[in-house]
């Protein structure tokens, strides 16, 4: 079943988009539009955290150089304490396994990588499952993570 949805962000209204049944969203979260996959290397610092789910945005080894506001509410993490250090090893350890930092280690290899997946961030203090989102700029060599939290998801 297909469920059409017609995002805004920051005041922007994105073209409508077909989400498969298991990414329908909430009326108070919206799913990542394939328009936010086209332009979201252009984006400032205002509409990344006016976003409806976390956005991390990586350098070819893992480090973090964006981070927007919606990711810090998820992980419990600022900005501070994350841009400028490897996510994979420093930031979210538990990451560090085939089924993400090797999805991530191979797109960036290959120049290529837009896949999304569920997985869980056993955070100590707020463990949650996501859909995640990655999704490489071959151009810029970087790498966007945008994470959704499943129980926000209908």
């Amino acid at each position: 079943m297909l469920v059409p949805r017609v995002p805004s962000v920051g005041g922007l209204e994105f073209p409508a988009t077909i989400y498969p049944l298991e990414n329908r969203v909430s009326s108070d979260s919206a799913a990542p539009t394939p328009f936010i996959f086209q332009t979201i290397d252009s984006i400032g610092k205002k509409e990344l955290d006016s976003l409806p789910y976390g956005v991390i945005q990586l350098d070819a080894q893992g480090t973090v150089l964006r981070y927007n506001s919606y990711e810090e509410g998820l992980s419990g993490l600022t900005r501070q304490k994350v841009v400028g250090k490897n996510f994979f090893k420093q930031i979210a350890p538990c990451t560090d396994m085939q089924e993400f930092y090797g999805r991530f280690r191979e797109g960036v290899a290959a120049g290529e990588l837009h896949c999304t997946f569920r997985y869980h961030f056993a955070f100590k203090r707020n463990p949650r499952d996501v859909t995640i989102t990655l999704l490489y700029n071959a151009r810029e060599k970087l790498t966007w993570v945008l994470v959704q939290p499943i129980d926000s998801q209908t």
